[in-house]
């Protein structure tokens, strides 16, 4: 629930407008005077109500029912924003301190709801605060919630397969890393580059995105994690070339640096990438063995999870004339379930998979199917790696 940790008369006249009272009956369930309500409400930001009319003003709002206090945080959002195109002076009208945890815990919501892709309420709490505050109001602790917030946009734009434009992955993380950058935050600087990097990769530019990974890998601004992520990176960008031998020796070195770290996931993860290399080379059996470790181990709880794995999985099957059909069930499988969730990119590396196995493309889809990155939770509020689709 929402709590104000300074009143002024902004405040109180949206609380007063939350309980549907009049001035006069609030005034006496607050028990001041109403010339005190109007003063307040006649001033809002300007003025402050003493310390003991603060006191008196928290008890009524931590009375107050659930939906009266839905009500206060939006009324304060609206009133804020009248009084901006009112002219009062941008220092009055950051964000309040109980705003900021609002904030926080809405941005910590988000990236539950970007793991099960549930794009649509994802999209509309960011909005929330995107479309609140301009730059030039926040502080140091405002901005930093704002490249929070820009960085899942571009997260949730590039699950949805939005890569380039105005409303792209690319154009949302260029603008946090803008910010983060202004903050003088070099670890979240660097991970967006690692996000841009993954962009790269999407767009089919595989030269690029191994130099950009291969300079990444070796970054002490990054995490040892996220630095080993980039050299299992570096592998797929090489595996999609069509270099599978030399992808092959990447990968594992980076398998052998998730197993150091205790990362489970990141592990499995591996073995899948791994897998469609082996697949690239020719190599079926070691496809299998690795695809095999990966199925077992690996997280599915979420659809972009199953996705990828299933992806990987009926790859893998494909290329044998013996599991050609199972491929391809496996395949329908992953195509339902990322058209249901609006995967769009992942819908696009299956159906290059599927023209592939149907002789009506060309070589290029035969490496759609290294696309399916099998992450296993979405980059926590405190470390919001990249993640390659």
């Amino acid at each position: 629930m929402a709590a104000v940790h300074h009143w002024t008369g902004l405040e109180a006249k949206a609380l007063r407008v939350a309980l549907r009272m009049s001035v006069r009956v609030f005034a006496q369930h607050l028990g001041v005077a109403v010339a005190t309500v109007s003063k307040w409400e006649s001033k809002l930001a300007e003025t402050q109500p003493r310390p003991d009319s603060q006191a008196i003003l928290d008890t009524a709002l931590g009375r107050a029912d659930p939906a009266a206090h839905v009500r206060f945080e939006a009324l304060l959002s609206e009133m804020a924003g009248t009084v901006r195109v009112a002219g009062y002076r941008p220092s009055a009208l950051g964000p309040r301190a109980w705003e900021y945890e609002t904030w926080a815990d809405d941005l910590d919501r988000v990236v539950i709801l970007l793991s099960r892709q549930d794009f649509t309420f994802a999209d509309s709490l960011l909005s929330r605060w995107l479309g609140r505050f301009k730059a030039c109001e926040l502080d140091d602790k405002g901005l930093y919630l704002l490249g929070r917030t820009t960085t899942l946009l571009g997260d949730l734009k590039r699950d949805q397969g939005a890569v380039f434009g105005p409303l792209s992955a690319q154009h949302s993380y260029a603008g946090a890393r803008t910010v983060f950058a202004q903050l003088g935050n070099a670890r979240r600087v660097a991970q967006l580059d690692l996000s841009m990097a993954v962009i790269t990769e999407m767009s089919g530019e595989l030269e690029s995105a191994v130099r950009h990974y291969e300079s990444l890998s070796v970054d002490d601004r990054l995490s040892r994690r996220d630095r080993a992520r980039a050299r299992l990176w570096v592998g797929t960008a090489l595996s999609k070339s069509g270099q599978c031998e030399y992808a092959t020796s990447v990968m594992l070195a980076a398998t052998r640096d998730f197993e150091d770290l205790a990362e489970p996931d990141d592990w499995s993860v591996a073995h899948q990438k791994l897998a469609l290399a082996r697949r690239g080379a020719g190599d079926l059996t070691q496809a299998l063995k690795f695809i095999d470790i990966a199925r077992r181990s690996g997280a599915t709880e979420t659809p972009m999870q199953r996705v990828r794995l299933d992806t990987a999985h009926g790859h893998v099957l494909l290329s044998d004339p013996a599991t050609r059909d199972d491929g391809r069930l496996v395949l329908g499988q992953a195509a339902s379930v990322a058209a249901q969730y609006g995967l769009v990119h992942q819908l696009r590396s299956i159906e290059g998979i599927k023209a592939m196995d149907e002789g009506l493309s060309g070589p290029a889809a035969d490496h759609q199917g290294e696309h399916a990155w099998a992450t296993t939770s979405r980059p926590s509020p405190r470390a919001s790696g990249a993640e390659p689709c």
